[in-house]
């Protein structure tokens, strides 16, 4: 069937456009301008939902009732116009119900974004700020040292090594999954016992005065920033205003009770000397030596003075050494024993989607595809080209929500490709294809480069494209709601 043929089916079949309409809202998060956005720029309708499929919560149900009803009143109500201007002989009449009845789509898809802005300004805004108010009497009242995780990138993988390490020694609470937004702050500070020695609390940053606001809530004791890179910026417009809205935490602690990822570049204009900072070389006082790593995990050693520690977690790549050299000095800054350090930091594992590898039929597959920013292309990059492979091939949609700046963003991205020396680069076809591929050729890089135009059967037929002792690195998802 033809493509516009296809689109039209969908568009026209109620059951379909419903489900399309609630799917795109869903993927928008409710969002009514990107969602509109999404609408317009659409050409084939019945490959909206390609990747993933509608989930049906009772909002999606809800929308979907919606719109049946409308469509059909409208349907009818056109049908029942152009009849009556007929029997009454009013051409023009006719041709306005006809006009209506082709419409229905269009109009009912911005009935919904106008249902939606409305619902906020009536319901959501009222409820989440009275949610804020009892979390943050919640949080005031707890007796545990809180602590915030912001950053734009690394948060999660913060979040889960800090409650991993803590709670060999302390009572810990640490909002669940990727739950970092008010409303499930809210749900976390009524799910909290008060018997917390330590809670943690993620900080899902997307837009300018986020993090001051969050910190308004929480009030935390304790702030960790995990670093700086262009993420978000179809809201912040630039990497300067994400990271004044990150270190807007600095006044809300102590500030030598913030610390920082010296690591991310984009942090160090920001950096005050009463800050802590920790890094790949030092923190908290301590110095790191030997840092190695590959598949099984990764190892380094603690030292301060005559004490040393050594210490091995299953997460994989370097650029996590920072991160647990900070976790480790933190928890024994709060009282946990060598012991119990060592112990937790054994425990540390990948997590889904994140650095995760998993053997595919002889080849070696590392999942980075819930990365999302240039920082951690440049992390699994520096791994991809360390460790050793009969061939390598790294695969990448790019990076979504880069603003104005994602022209050069993914031509920078080719260029971190590049540098690795992969033998194979598969490039997702999409709108920042062609600037990855000019990053690549701007290193006169030799090895092959696959377009594929299909993604999904691209990763459902994997085992077809990788042969024994292949080390394949996956970095990056691309949602249906982008092009």
């Amino acid at each position: 069937m033809h493509k516009w043929l296809r689109s039209a089916v969908a568009l026209y079949s109620v059951p379909r456009l419903s489900a399309t309409l609630a799917y795109m809202l869903q993927n928008t998060e409710y969002q009514p301008l990107p969602y509109l956005r999404w609408f317009w720029r659409t050409q084939d309708f019945s490959r909206v939902m390609h990747r993933r499929t509608l989930e049906h919560t009772r909002a999606a149900r809800l929308i979907q009732l919606i719109i049946s009803l409308g469509v059909v009143g409208h349907v009818a109500f056109a049908l029942l116009y152009m009849g009556t201007a007929r029997i009454s002989h009013s051409p023009g009449a006719f041709w306005y119900g006809a006009a209506a009845l082709v419409a229905y789509p269009v109009v009912w898809a911005h009935i919904l974004a106008l249902g939606v802005v409305a619902g906020r300004i009536l319901v959501g805004v009222p409820r989440e700020r009275k949610n804020a108010q009892q979390a943050a009497e919640l949080f005031q009242a707890h007796p545990g040292l809180r602590i915030a995780i912001a950053g734009s990138y690394g948060k999660t993988s913060m979040k889960e090594l800090l409650a991993t390490v803590l709670q060999e020694g302390k009572r810990v609470a640490a909002t669940p999954g990727n739950m970092n937004v008010i409303s499930s702050h809210a749900r976390f500070a009524h799910s909290l016992s008060g018997e917390e020695e330590v809670v943690i609390v993620e900080f899902g940053e997307g837009r300018p005065g986020d993090v001051a606001l969050f910190s308004r809530v929480v009030q935390p004791t304790h702030a960790i920033i995990t670093g700086v890179a262009p993420a978000h910026l179809d809201q912040y417009k630039t990497l300067e205003a994400a990271a004044d809205d990150i270190f807007s935490l600095a006044s809300f602690v102590p500030s030598e009770q913030l610390y920082v990822n010296a690591d991310s570049d984009a942090v160090h204009s920001f950096l005050r000397p009463e800050f802590r900072i920790y890094s790949r070389s030092t923190t908290l006082g301590w110095r790191i030596q030997k840092p190695t790593t590959n598949l099984e995990g990764t190892s380094f050693e603690l030292v301060k003075g005559k004490k040393r520690l050594k210490l091995k977690s299953g997460l994989v790549g370097l650029h996590m050494v920072g991160p647990l050299a900070f976790v480790a000095a933190f928890a024994l800054q709060l009282g946990l024993s060598e012991k119990q350090v060592v112990r937790g930091i054994a425990k540390t594992k990948p997590f889904e989607h994140r650095m995760q590898p998993y053997s595919l039929g002889g080849a070696t597959i590392i999942d980075d595809t819930y990365n999302g920013n240039l920082e951690g292309v440049r992390a699994g990059t520096e791994l991809l080209k360390l460790l050793p492979a009969k061939r390598k091939i790294y695969v990448t949609p790019g990076l979504v929500d880069q603003g104005k700046d994602s022209p050069s963003i993914h031509r920078a991205l080719g260029r971190t490709i590049a540098m690795a020396e992969p033998d194979v680069v598969v490039l997702m076809k999409n709108s920042v294809t062609q600037y990855i591929a000019a990053g690549l050729s701007d290193t006169d890089f030799a090895g092959e480069v696959r377009i594929e135009t299909d993604p999904l059967s691209f990763y459902q037929n994997l085992s077809s494209f990788t042969a024994k002792g292949d080390l394949v690195l996956m970095q990056n998802d691309w949602p249906d709601n982008y092009a």
